[in-house]
């Protein structure tokens, strides 16, 4: 009797000890969470500043006349009177004139 209860405890002890480091739930499972929480908060911190850029960005885009000018002339081509532009392939951004010309 005593040896099947060894035996039974040995078992349920092998049991707990599989699920407890090997298992989906286990150890390594855990320190894996861990470190993508790690990287996700990293990212989420990063994301959090660009966001804060672009809420500036669109507030200037409102409100700056004289930055919207700047941002339409430097990623939209726009010319003012009497001025000439010259693209370079490769050079120009998306969306401009420069791939109007390619197509």
């Amino acid at each position: 009797m005593r040896r099947l209860l060894l035996a039974l405890i040995l078992t349920c002890n092998a049991i707990l000890l599989y699920n407890l480091i090997w298992s989906d739930k286990g150890v390594f499972a855990y320190l894996d969470l861990k470190n993508h929480q790690k990287q996700l908060k990293v990212r989420l911190e990063s994301l959090a500043g660009r966001s804060l850029d672009l809420s500036q960005e669109i507030r200037w885009l409102k409100s700056d006349r004289a930055f919207t000018e700047k941002m339409a002339r430097a990623h939209g081509n726009y010319l003012r009177d009497n001025e000439i532009i010259y693209l370079f392939p490769g050079r120009s951004p998306e969306g401009s004139v420069g791939d109007d010309i390619k197509n």
